[in-house]
């Protein structure tokens, strides 16, 4: 064992004076990143008109969350909109034909109908929902009508080209056939219009809210009804987690309207909407029988509502998976490079991706104080400021991940023996780690996943018998991961080496996409993907940051929470060092190495990898410094002058330079709490996220632990576990948080329900008819009702502060 104090002193980041500032009146006098850096820190140093001097700090903070849920459609194939579409599918049609003239095997078309008959549970994900038209109010109609314009901004323009997809005529009677993302914000519409039903203000609260449920991708999203105010004052976390309970809340109250009021029920079919990180595995199933087309046909979104030109934002999409799928296919060539292929015969993964149905959140922060800069043309703090700097924090911010992945927000996933191809199991790694990365990983997953015969390494050889027969034979289980939802999905595409993306130059991240593009990797009309994300000024009218990274919350209060106010802390952190000039551009090469060096630790954390590896000579001083405070380090016997790193130390050394370097922004922010949960979630994982959904699956199905589950049975009760067992949980949890809210700005003039009751105690009186979906119609828009009365109170308390 050595001293991990030694290991890195070569290239240290020890604390250094101020960068030079530039001398120009509000201008930039060079153009590389480091002068302009010093010209913002100079702005934001001179800003005497804040309250505080670091960003994202104190009352500087704005909070938006972004959720993606999943959902189902419950019934029997023959009412269900998935199975009846993909039988009356020109698609199911052709390759009965083709399999008639001995075209095709008829193993593809009875795998199919299999799918279609053999539905024990009558669990239908993603699929639409089928209601007779006259069941919606005039005002939900005519909101109807409006989002079927090719241009909702313009009342005169023409009909969606595909408007008649949504509708069809049953019994000499018009039906909609909608996604039930779309149904949740008819279902609102619906709501507030229905005669003897909303007051005047409930109806505007709701019409206000209707654009925030977004029918984009696959899987239902919402985003915040209103903008949170972080502070002391507001509860921090506490603030964020209350409206992400509400939201929650009136989605699976919507739900519940939809299934009653608008006939779902009466017509075979329940919808269901939760929290689930994977694509589920019925829908992966399903992807392996048909066509990437007509996936995409039966499961990406129109995008109806959120867009005003909603059909082109569909096309957009249409792109986006394409290119996913083209992407994934282009990771053998690398995996071939990389030497981790060292063979022709390989299993092809599929030509249809299925990535973008994951599910996870999004976290938005805004500094008022950048914004104010970047909103007055006369500050001259500018994009390119905005880019220097936001650049630099995202690379800072990027080393601390891996306090998050796991701890605060998990997706469980077994993988059997058979799933370990590399073209499979390794998802998009090959396009966002260098090839030194790529295989240090691949190494010890295998290894973490004891894929070993006699001591020989062994992976599966293709045919699913063979590979089934060798797993059971030789006992290998495969592997239980904490985060797969981060290997399987596009999380942050790696630079090149003449174009990094994050070097503190405008138009850094086009240059990179135009090289992706040429390699097949990406598309230049997509957002570049990144881990953590800048939220420039000039595309959000705010100046921030969105953190990418989350999966799976278990809770609002014990994850989503704390977890906010960790990556505002981390934030301000960055900004810190960036303005006392402990941190340039130089600490953190904009080399394509460097990048993958510090990201395969968060991916490494994602799979539950033990270990990792930095070079001693390691260029990046900003990681460096971190590893200074790591214990219980050695120099690898494998990888010669590369240093090996448990990722718990890891963590620990994080959590030591936080507690060191930022003192004062955890008075400043009330942090200490958070700081101690932390701390006890790194030293005893039965507290963190993963371990504590993974406790809950194998209870679900009555295992003993994750590996003595096979694969799929794991993974099938893990969906149900998700949409029951917790789906009921974060309901509970979401009473519970705004009746607490409720008590806290207890009001004598708050609205009275009915037999006299306040809002407070109507929602305890009506709390078990709710979880157990015994709610009657009445109480049910009482119920919506209160909660929009709810987010009205909340919204007005955040938009006066």
């Amino acid at each position: 064992m050595i001293d991990s104090a030694t290991d890195f002193t070569m290239n240290s980041c020890p604390t250094r004076p101020a960068a030079p500032l530039s001398q120009t009146d509000g201008g930039v006098n060079d153009s590389t990143p480091n002068a302009v850096l010093a010209d913002a820190v100079r702005f934001l140093r001179s800003d005497s008109a804040a309250d505080l001097c670091i960003p994202f700090s104190n009352d500087d903070i704005t909070v938006g969350v972004e959720s993606e849920l999943q959902t189902v459609v419950t019934g029997p194939w023959d009412k269900v909109d998935l199975p009846l579409a993909i039988e009356d599918s020109s698609f199911f049609r052709n390759i009965r034909k083709r399999m008639a003239t001995g075209e095709m095997s008829r193993s593809i078309v009875n795998d199919l109908e299999s799918y279609l008959r053999n539905n024990p549970g009558n669990v239908w994900e993603n699929s639409w929902v089928r209601f007779p038209r006259n069941k919606l109010t005039i005002f939900a109609d005519q909101v109807f009508r409006r989002d079927l314009l090719s241009d909702k901004n313009d009342p005169s323009s023409r009909p969606r080209s595909d408007a008649d997809r949504f509708s069809f005529m049953k019994s000499g009677e018009e039906w909609l056939r909608i996604p039930v993302s779309y149904l949740l914000k008819l279902a609102l519409a619906d709501a507030i219009s229905r005669k003897n039903g909303c007051s005047r203000t409930v109806r505007q609260t709701g019409e206000a809210l209707m654009e925030h449920f977004l029918n984009d991708n696959t899987s239902p999203e919402t985003y915040s009804f209103y903008v949170v105010r972080l502070s002391r004052r507001t509860g921090m976390g506490k603030a964020i987690a209350l409206e992400s309970a509400q939201r929650f809340l009136l989605t699976q109250l919507l739900v519940r309207y939809a299934n009653t009021e608008l006939g779902l029920l009466d017509n075979g079919q329940r919808a269901v909407t939760y929290f689930a990180p994977h694509p589920p595995v019925r829908q992966r199933e399903l992807n392996d029988l048909i066509t990437d087309s007509f996936y995409r046909e039966l499961f990406m979104s129109p995008c109806l509502s959120g867009w005003a030109r909603g059909e082109e934002k569909s096309r957009y999409m249409s792109l986006c998976h394409e290119t996913l799928s083209r992407s994934q296919l282009n990771t053998l060539a690398k995996l071939r490079e990389s030497g981790i292929i060292t063979y022709n015969l390989v299993l092809m993964p599929n030509l249809s991706n299925i990535s973008l149905a994951n599910n996870g959140t999004h976290i938005s922060l805004g500094s008022r104080r950048l914004t104010a800069l970047m909103a007055d043309s006369a500050s001259g703090y500018t994009a390119s400021h905005e880019k220097a700097v936001g650049d630099l924090v995202i690379k800072a911010v990027e080393h601390f991940l891996p306090l998050f992945v796991g701890l605060y927000s998990a997706a469980p996933y077994r993988l059997g023996f058979s799933d370990f191809h590399p073209q499979k199991v390794l998802g998009f790694l090959p396009h966002e780690l260098d090839y030194t990365h790529l295989r240090m990983i691949w190494r010890r997953w295998k290894k973490k996943a004891n894929l070993k015969v006699f001591n020989y390494p062994l992976t599966p050889f293709g045919p699913s018998l063979m590979d089934d027969i060798i797993s059971r034979l030789f006992r290998l289980q495969g592997d239980c991961v904490p985060d797969f939802r981060l290997i399987d999905y596009f999380a942050s595409v790696m630079s090149a080496d003449e174009n990094p993306a994050l070097d503190g130059r405008l138009g850094s991240a086009g240059r990179l996409k135009q090289d992706l593009q040429s390699m097949g990797v990406f598309d230049m009309r997509m957002p570049l993907y990144l881990l953590f994300r800048l939220r420039e000024f000039s595309n959000m009218h705010f100046s921030g940051f969105e953190g990418r990274h989350y999966s799976l919350f278990p809770s609002f209060t014990e994850d989503m929470a704390p977890a906010a106010e960790l990556q505002t802390l981390v934030t301000a952190l960055a900004f810190k060092y960036i303005m006392e000039g402990r941190l340039t551009h130089d600490d953190i090469p904009d080399k394509v190495s460097v990048e993958s060096e510090r990201r395969q630790i968060f991916f490494g954390a994602a799979i539950g990898l033990p270990t990792f590896y930095v070079h001693s000579g390691t260029e990046n001083r900003f990681l460096a410094r971190i590893l200074r405070n790591a214990k219980d380090t050695r120099f690898s016997n494998r990888y010669k002058g590369y240093v090996r790193i448990r990722h718990e130390e890891y963590r620990l050394a994080l959590l030591e330079i936080i507690r060191k370097d930022a003192a004062d922004l955890v008075d400043q922010l009330g942090c200490r709490e958070m700081l101690r949960d932390l701390a006890m979630r790194i030293n005893n994982t039965s507290l963190s996220a993963y371990e504590r959904l993974v406790n809950g699956i194998v209870d679900h199905c009555q295992g003993k632990e994750p590996l003595g589950i096979k694969a799929p049975v794991f993974n099938s009760h893990a969906e149900t576990y998700y949409r029951e067992t917790l789906r009921h949980k974060q309901m509970e949890e979401a009473m519970e948080i705004i009746s607490a809210d409720m008590d806290r700005n207890d009001n004598p003039a708050a609205p009275i329900f009915q037999g006299g009751q306040s809002a407070r105690e109507f929602l305890a009186a009506h709390r078990d008819a709710v979880l157990h979906d015994r709610i009657d119609r009445r109480d049910l828009i009482s119920m919506i009702q209160l909660a929009l009365l709810s987010i009205r109170r909340s919204m007005k308390e955040h938009s006066t502060r």
